[in-house]
């Protein structure tokens, strides 16, 4: 499903005709319809004006990355088209004509979707800080850039210093009218109020997400017998194989995959998904661990967005996630019995407290406070 959002469209080209030139920084989670207005905004800019570019299918070795990129560019001629040394010094020289290349005035915008995958370069002799580097290239360019990713946390922590040059762009969660307008059209049109009503509860078990949306779309109405029942649904589609948990099983695994201590994180994930919020004590507790590597294990989870503190506790950033996980964190699947009262569970907790999306932050980049001593542990 990609759902327009016109609004955010003229957000993200306002920010790069803006003078002097800024880049936009698109971040928003696994199914957050990312892609999708990277893919709309090179259509808008046409093929003569932008390139669209995967970063996450490219990402390889140095001199890979840099024939992927720089392969049917308009500047790609001249000394970057170098005869790059054999052995060690392959891979240093590949990086540094990749440099050139992002410097130099283009006649198109580059948009490059999950940008963060070139830190995978950093595994190769002498480019041990290439997004640093890379950072730095982008922020003193004269090239036109949008970014997107999927880790906001890193994006902000590795662009803070370059705030002048940089705009973060959150995507926020659709609205009730806008899930309802990515439901199927009914014989009664656009307007059924049928079609209203199926939207605020599929919003309020989804939270806006566009990718849950659209995997609970195609099963919410049938000519035959009208609209079904989105709690139904919803405990359908948490059955293993099925879109929605597929969705979910890749926003998990992905993120682990992309931190550290992956075996760890799965445990406290696990446990938050039983309970939640838990103190940074209370974790520690029924890990079985220590405060202070219990911490570290909880900033590694907030670099990957899985967690979100709040007044010193900890939640999943994703309810729909949380729900997963306790089905599916577990050596067999669930039944059908557990699973239908699982998920009833979930969406009465979910109607009951009303819970609206958070309001997106400011688009400047916030300045994190400042580190405290690593010999200080806060404890609750």
């Amino acid at each position: 499903m990609i759902h327009e959002r016109p609004a955010l469209e003229r957000r993200v080209l306002s920010v790069l005709d803006a003078e002097p030139a800024r880049i936009p920084v698109i971040v928003g989670g696994c199914g957050s319809g990312r892609t999708s207005l990277l893919t709309r905004l090179a259509a808008r800019l046409g093929d003569r004006h932008s390139r669209y570019i995967d970063v996450e299918r490219i990402s390889s070795t140095p001199e890979r990355i840099l024939a992927a990129l720089t392969r049917d560019s308009p500047s790609a001629v001249g000394d970057l088209a170098i005869q790059l040394p054999a052995g060690r010094q392959a891979p240093r020289a590949a990086f540094d004509a990749l440099l050139a290349f992002l410097e130099r005035r283009e006649v198109q915008v580059l948009l490059l979707d999950e940008w963060l995958e070139l830190r995978t370069l950093e595994s190769f002799p002498g480019l041990r800080g290439a997004m640093g580097e890379i950072s730095e290239t982008l922020a003193r360019s004269p090239e036109r850039f949008i970014l997107a990713s999927r880790f906001a946390n890193r994006t902000r922590r590795l662009l803070d210093r370059f705030s002048s040059r940089i705009e973060l762009v959150r995507l926020p969660p659709l609205n009730p009218s806008e899930v309802a307008g990515a439901l199927p059209t009914s014989p009664e049109g656009p307007d059924d109020p049928g079609r209203t009503e199926i939207g605020r509860l599929v919003h309020a078990l989804t939270a806006g997400r566009p990718g849950y949306v659209g995997a609970l779309a195609a099963d919410l109405y049938s000519r035959k017998s009208g609209w079904g029942d989105p709690i139904s649904v919803l405990a359908a589609q948490m059955e293993a194989g099925t879109p929605l948990s597929r969705l979910c099983r890749f926003s998990y695994e992905l993120r682990l995959h992309r931190a550290r201590g992956y075996g760890a994180l799965k445990a406290i994930l696990g446990i938050l998904a039983d309970v939640e919020p838990l103190t940074l004590t209370e974790i520690a507790r029924r890990l079985g661990r220590t405060p202070g590597s219990t911490k570290d294990y909880l900033s590694w989870l907030e670099d990957v967005d899985l967690i979100a503190p709040k007044e010193k506790r900890y939640r999943f950033s994703d309810p729909l996630l949380r729900l997963w996980v306790r089905l599916h964190g577990r050596a067999t699947p669930p039944g059908d019995r557990e699973r239908v009262l699982a998920v009833q569970e979930y969406a009465a907790a979910r109607l009951a407290s009303g819970e609206k999306p958070a309001a997106p932050p400011a688009p400047r980049l916030e300045v994190p406070p400042p580190r405290r001593p690593h010999n200080l542990i806060e404890i609750d």
